[in-house]
């Protein structure tokens, strides 16, 4: 297994990384403690996570994946795993965390962390992400930047300032419990003021960005990877098979037992028209060359120039064991001159 230096960080963390959302509501504590095992088999040094998780969140759930992940790393040697973890924002109705933070703020980042930290079992994380941004953007499926929802009852909502989110986290890394700070579901005007800001003021500068990215959604590469590049901030790429569409397993059997079936509605990102169209010529294509549509997807993602680490998630061993092995099937340059030609008929259709 690779690993890469993330961003301008000194963490050195592996080509691919563990996701680990569906502990704890798809994955029972002993299915997921295998799932972690093999992956540190593997050569696999960095887990993610949230104080959020599993997804889609409830509130009979909610934390119960850091609480298993945290019974595992009390019998790791703590120094040899990556952990990343993410503390949950504003704006999305989830009363159960937190009371339902009204803001990014010192208060609620204090509070999600030291929750975190018992979960974890850990006296430190090493990579702390801000979950979604705290101000009006597109996310989760949106695509539009509307500016109307900067305003409400006729008069502009307050959003807490980047360099106020990033003294908070400056405590925390001055504590020693947070080593370096990243972001997640950010777009390019907020990367470059979190940089910014931190250059300015002299506050911890963010080593990476955690977002989507995967054949059907290349948005990345419209802003940010040029941002990546020029300032070093690594992208941790998640969802490269698009909640198991890009599996194709869909295509076959619609009600395939899967996130899209058993979640009606939570992935509005994947519901859209030309979704459908492209993920089947994509598997057509991976097994024109001998490979399954995972197989594919997963590979082109590894490989980007601009992708650090790549989290990947299963609902089972074998599963997980498939998308690890796909490491080893980097896509000749033909097949990439293909799924070009096929990001230009069908270009990110699931942004």
């Amino acid at each position: 297994m690779e690993h890469r230096h993330l961003g301008s960080s000194n963490l050195n963390v592996s080509a691919i990384c563990l996701g680990t959302m569906t502990f704890g509501q798809q994955n029972s504590e002993a299915e997921a403690h295998a799932q972690l095992d093999y992956a540190v088999a593997q050569g696999i040094n960095f887990i993610d996570t949230a104080e959020m998780y599993p997804v889609p969140p409830r509130a009979d759930t909610v934390t119960r994946t850091e609480t298993i992940v945290g019974n595992w790393l009390k019998n790791q040697p703590r120094d040899k795993i990556i952990l990343g973890t993410k503390v949950a924002g504003p704006r999305r109705n989830m009363e159960w965390i937190r009371g339902g933070p009204k803001s990014m703020d010192r208060a609620n980042i204090r509070a999600a962390i030291e929750g975190s930290l018992k979960r974890l079992q850990t006296d430190y994380i090493d990579l702390y992400q801000l979950h979604w941004p705290e101000r009006n953007v597109p996310m989760f499926g949106q695509y539009q930047f509307d500016p109307a929802q900067e305003f409400e009852n006729g008069r502009q909502k307050d959003w807490l300032s980047i360099r106020e989110q990033l003294e908070a986290l400056t405590e925390l890394v001055s504590e020693g419990k947070v080593r370096y700070v990243g972001v997640s579901n950010e777009q390019p005007w907020g990367v470059m003021e979190f940089l910014r800001i931190a250059k300015e003021y002299g506050l911890p500068r963010i080593a990476s960005i955690q977002n989507c990215y995967n054949l059907i959604n290349r948005g990345f590469e419209f802003g940010l990877a040029e941002i990546a590049y020029r300032e070093n901030v690594g992208l941790l790429a998640y969802s490269p098979l698009a909640f198991g569409h890009l599996s194709a397993k869909y295509q076959s059997d619609p009600q395939a037992q899967g996130r899209v079936t058993q979640f009606k509605g939570f992935a509005q990102r994947y519901e859209k028209p030309n979704v459908q169209p492209a993920v089947a010529a994509y598997a057509e294509l991976a097994r024109k060359h001998g490979m399954t549509p995972a197989q594919m997807a997963l590979s082109f993602v590894y490989r980007r120039w601009f992708v650090t680490s790549t989290l990947v998630g299963a609902t089972s061993l074998p599963q997980l064991e498939e998308n690890i092995a796909a490491w080893e099937k980097p896509l000749p340059e033909e097949v990439m001159k293909e799924i070009e030609g096929l990001h230009l008929r069908y270009m990110n259709p699931a942004p």
